[in-house]
Parts: C-alpha cells; sequence; structure tokens
C-alpha cells in the first residue's frame, strides 16, 4: 500500500464531462446511471455514457430530443450535442450524424 505522500502525488481527481465535449456520439453506447449526494444530503441520480474511461453525462433534454430524431431517422448511427448557457439556462442542441 502506498503511503500519503505517494497517494497525494498520484491523486488524479475523477470528473464526470458531458455529452457536448464529445465531437462524435455514437447512438449504441451504453447509457449508465449513478446517483450522488448534493450539498443538503439528497440524493439525485445523473445518467451518463463511457468513452475511453472517462464519464460524460447525459442531460434528460438529449435523450428526450434523441428519442425524437430517431422516430424520424431509426437508422441514425451517430450524433453531435452542442450546448448553450450555463447553470439553470444550459440549452442541448442533438444534431444528427452520420
Amino acid at each position: 500500500m502506498a503511503n500519503l505522500k505517494e497517494n497525494a502525488q498520484q491523486y488524479e481527481e475523477t470528473k464526470t464531462l458531458n455529452i457536448a465535449d464529445l465531437d462524435l456520439v455514437s447512438v449504441d453506447n451504453d447509457l449508465k446511471e449513478e446517483t450522488f449526494t448534493d450539498k443538503e444530503g439528497k440524493p439525485f441520480t445523473i445518467s451518463y455514457i463511457e468513452v475511453e474511461g472517462q464519464k460524460y453525462r447525459v442531460p434528460k433534454s438529449v435523450i428526450r430530443d434523441l428519442k425524437a430524431i430517431l422516430e424520424k431517422m431509426p437508422n441514425l448511427e451517430s450524433f453531435s450535442v452542442t450546448k448553450s448557457g450555463t447553470g439553470l439556462d444550459t440549452n442541448y442542441t442533438v444534431i444528427p450524424r452520420n
């Protein structure tokens, strides 16, 4: 077991990125969920995909928009996501790609 100094030197904070950080997303990625606790002790759950060992959060609005696109384009293989705004005013746009 490594000592505290060695652990501190090797420490890398795990961070969940956002699906909009990816250039291209396959519709075949597995969607997973993880539950966290907020500052007030209340649990909340996020959906995410994992790409090359990194977690990318997938907002519910992206899933909703992708569902609508897939109804019109059932053979869609990939898409990208743009993000605008910050905090509660964040908006996501799903762009079909093949």
